[in-house]
């Protein structure tokens, strides 16, 4: 991170992580508490959501990476250890996966086998692999190969969520799982160099950012059936689902392009040629990861940019579904410009 952040960025990075640290840290039951957004404070009875705790562990390693003080490493150490001691499944066997959602004390409360939230372990994994923290690079490769046993499915993406015994939950696939899937290989390899890695990384872009949107003018779409078809009826009638709404999401699109941008600059290090390939291990069409970045990110200010943000949802055309806007995805389109600049 030092190598391609000035130091303004550095220090506003060490600022917001200031805002959860100490506070953020459950030092009684372990893991992260969630904190009221304007007064600060930590909500009572809160459970332990896989997803925020893999977010704050990578968070606090970034920090790490970014030569911030020793409670960064702390801070992420002490989500490490929640996460492998609470969060995990089984003590003994990794690839039983990680439970969703937790008490504080570790009672299962949700055991749901997301494929989402294994992708944010990864994440956690690698981000605290870069940080230095012990025993994390384990946790990667082991998650590595979960992923392979459990959620991949043929095609080099990833298939939707599980029950405990890995059964699946319905015949779906969606792009936001397989877009973090790709963010958290990215981090993997530029953790650890293992090309493998970007290989990964580089096929699952290819799959949702070019080919499945080649289908539909270049655009995004967010949800397909299991033979990878696009469903444009999944969610149609709950435009406002928390998680899975209907339309296209502008903020998605800029966050593609961060991580095109990462890739095309990964990819000068490592030809599609050496560690490319699909999921069979042949090469794939060469693509300009820098022109597609741009692409989407020109496609989610054109359709979706209105005052003050990005609208959550819109058509084809850019007429609003949704207009709420969302400070994440302001955020990612602040990553992206980063990335492209």
């Amino acid at each position: 991170m030092a190598r391609h952040d000035p130091p303004s960025f550095r220090g506003r990075l060490l600022a917001t992580l200031r805002l959860q640290n100490p506070d953020a840290l459950d030092t009684s039951s372990g893991g992260y508490r969630l904190l009221h957004p304007e007064t600060g404070d930590p909500y009572t009875g809160d459970r332990r959501h896989l997803v925020a705790t893999c977010r704050s562990v990578a968070n606090f390693a970034a920090g790490t990476v970014a030569d911030g003080p020793a409670w960064c490493r702390d801070a992420a150490a002490h989500g490490v250890e929640f996460l492998e001691a609470t969060h995990r499944a089984d003590a003994d066997d990794r690839s039983e996966g990680y439970h969703l959602l937790v008490e504080p004390d570790g009672t299962p409360v949700d055991r749901t086998r997301s494929a989402y939230g294994h992708a944010f372990v990864l994440l956690a994994y690698a981000r605290a692999t870069a940080a230095g923290i012990e025993g994390a690079e384990a946790g990667l490769t082991a998650t590595v190969d979960l992923l392979d046993e459990r959620f991949h499915d043929g095609t080099g993406c990833l298939r939707s969520d599980c029950d405990a015994d890995w059964e699946e939950l319905e015949s779906y696939r969606g792009q936001n799982a397989n877009m973090h899937a790709c963010e958290a290989y990215l981090a993997a390899y530029e953790a650890t160099d293992e090309e493998a890695y970007l290989a990964r990384a580089r096929r699952i872009a290819t799959r949702i950012a070019v080919e499945l949107a080649g289908e539909t003018d270049g655009l995004l779409w967010e949800h397909y059936t299991a033979e990878w078809d696009h469903d444009f009826a999944y969610n149609a009638d709950e435009p406002r689902h928390q998680f899975r709404p209907p339309g296209y999401q502008p903020g998605h699109h800029v966050e593609w392009a961060k991580f095109l941008a990462l890739l095309d600059r990964f990819d000068a290090e490592v030809p599609a040629s050496l560690g490319g390939g699909d999921a069979d291990g042949n090469d794939t069409d060469a693509t300009d990861w820098y022109e597609r970045a741009v692409e989407l990110f020109e496609t989610a200010t054109d359709l979706g940019w209105t005052d003050g943000g990005f609208a959550y949802t819109v058509e084809a055309d850019g007429d609003p579904i949704v207009a709420d806007r969302y400070g994440w995805a302001l955020a990612e389109g602040i990553g992206a410009a980063a990335a492209l600049g």
